[in-house]
């Protein structure tokens, strides 16, 4: 589907994602095993199961599992995900 795209992304204990961003994307996240640490434009938001956090398009963004098990969540992009909308922030 053109409109949406859903993934179930995981984070092992102890790992931060690289930062980057969605060139065009609206990104929610809905937490389903875990706790993290989103960070969205330099703010910082606990998330636990059930918990959920938009990203912006274009936002800067990384998220941190803070467990002792492995974060797992659904990542639901508008529209759809393409590699070529990621842009790493970190270079």
């Amino acid at each position: 589907s053109p409109e949406t795209s859903l993934a179930i992304a995981r984070v092992e204990p102890g790992v931060t994602t690289q930062l980057h961003s969605l060139t065009g994307i609206c990104e929610r996240y809905v937490v389903r095993r875990g706790e993290g640490v989103v960070e969205i434009e330099g703010v910082r938001q606990a998330l636990a199961v059930g918990d959920q956090a938009i990203i912006p398009a274009g936002a800067a963004q990384r998220i941190a599992n803070t467990g002792t098990e492995d974060l797992e969540f659904y990542c639901v992009c508008t529209p759809r995900f393409t590699p070529e909308t990621y842009v790493n922030l970190e270079d």
